[in-house]
């Protein structure tokens, strides 16, 4: 009978012939060998908890398999892995996070002593360094690592690796376990429906936000595309050159890349593309009007941040939003005029459950469609202050609405990146890399971060 989840349940059952093996093979030779950081990460894409054979006075396997449920219920990618205190350490987190391939944050107690590293898309450096400070001086291991998952999980971001929920077997016979396993499926049933609730609850969140997304783009390609139909150009009309020529096949290139853009959506991140697109678009078209008219060709700029259908910025101007702190934004003609003028610029607004609110007011799905505009590092600094701006400042909003906003980069949380993934993230060797030697070193990180 395959039953979702059997692993856990097998693993739940086992304990008592676990311990008797354990028991058995103590005075084996190499029973208490480095298990292989392959067979490290192995374990990790089965299960979020790890304990070496050799660490097994460290935590026992009860407190790790509530350290397990609890991460698995708030589906979040979070690794723990216990390891003996003369475990080899040179290369250890960014060879464990290579050989499991899972992004993620990954905490790692050795002997007495506890550290951990995370891919920048989950949590910051600083983040993790200020997590692993704050449970250095919490006890045995069970409090100190319950400490450390407990805050993970409120900082973390991303979702679980589709591998915990996979329902792979164990490898371990059940035919003799199946009456017993049959009387705890009730229990763990619960949890993996809560895992599978909060997936479904997660998915549904990120579908309804591409769809007020698909209203808002609509908008901006409908009129890119009247933009060029008032442009009334015709290649081969008196006066059209080769620039002139290249400038609206671009512009026409981008107006249907767009579309094909957007119909191929089917997650808000995927949103930043079809708005990267309309800004190169409008650009083009700006570069075209001006070779009509005999102007320079404008220089290349962000588009006006009040509303990037305004075309184009032509300049910076100051801007303090309500409540916040005064900044320099882009500005076309128009909103320069205003502002200069002490009127209110044109924003774009958005419909949201409040009534309409400008963009960067409206909720964390807006920040993919402004990062197409505003990529880079420029969108933070234009943000900062502001509700989207707070959002994409916090830790997991990479992780739910995509990267690529200055700092804000990376694959998702759980998602499967095998070796790519940045290696500073994970430097610092054991041993030497360390606050001077030893592994910890009460919170400095030497040359890992």
């Amino acid at each position: 009978m395959k039953v979702a989840r059997t692993r856990t349940f097998v693993r739940l059952l086992i304990v008592p012939v676990a311990a008797a093996l354990a028991v058995l093979t103590a005075g084996a030779p190499g029973a208490q060998a480095a298990t292989d950081v392959s067979e490290v990460a192995r374990q990790l894409r089965e299960s979020p908890v790890y304990v070496d054979p050799g660490a097994q006075d460290i935590l026992a396997k009860s407190d790790a398999q509530a350290l397990a449920d609890k991460i698995e219920a708030a589906d979040k990618p979070v690794f723990v892995t216990v390891l003996p205190a003369d475990y080899p350490t040179q290369n250890l987190f960014q060879n464990l996070r290579t050989e499991t391939g899972v992004t993620g944050l990954y905490g790692i107690r050795l002997g007495d002593r506890f550290d951990a590293r995370a891919d920048s898309s989950v949590l910051s450096r600083q983040g993790v360094r200020n997590l692993v400070t704050s449970v250095q001086g919490a006890g045995d291991a069970k409090a100190q690592l319950n400490d450390f998952v407990d805050s993970a999980l409120r900082n973390t971001g991303g979702t679980a690796p589709g591998s915990w929920s996979d329902g792979a077997s164990s490898g371990v016979p059940v035919g003799g376990l199946i009456t017993v396993g049959a009387v705890l499926v009730a229990g763990g049933a619960g949890g993996y429906a809560l895992v599978r609730r909060n997936r479904r609850r997660h998915e549904e969140e990120r579908r309804v936000a591409l769809e007020k997304l698909r209203v808002v783009v609509d908008e901006d390609i409908t009129a890119f595309g009247e933009e060029l139909d008032r442009l009334d150009f015709h290649p081969g009309e008196p006066g059209a050159d080769d620039a002139m020529r290249a400038d609206y096949e671009h512009a026409l290139d981008a107006y249907e890349q767009s579309k094909s853009f957007m119909a191929a959506a089917r997650k808000p991140e995927d949103v930043r593309a079809v708005t990267e697109s309309v800004e190169e678009g409008r650009f083009a078209l700006a570069s075209l009007a001006a070779r009509r008219e005999g102007r320079p060709v404008p220089e290349r700029r962000p588009p006006c941040f009040f509303d990037p259908r305004h075309g184009p910025s032509v300049a910076d101007a100051v801007w303090t939003p309500p409540g916040g702190a005064e900044r320099e934004v882009p500005v076309c003609a128009a909103d320069r005029a205003r502002l200069a003028d002490g009127r209110d610029p044109a924003v774009r607004e958005v419909d949201t459950e409040y009534g309409r609110r400008p963009y960067w007011d409206a909720g964390p799905a807006y920040g993919p469609w402004a990062g197409g505009y505003f990529g880079g590092g420029l969108l933070p600094g234009l943000l900062v202050g502001t509700m989207l701006g707070g959002m994409m400042a916090g830790p997991a909003y990479a992780a739910d609405y995509g990267a690529g906003y200055g700092d804000f980069g990376g694959y998702q949380g759980g998602d499967v990146s095998g070796a790519d993934f940045n290696g500073g993230d994970f430097g610092g060797d054991f041993g030497g890399g360390f606050g001077g030697g030893d592994f910890g070193g009460g919170g400095d990180f030497g040359g890992g971060f």
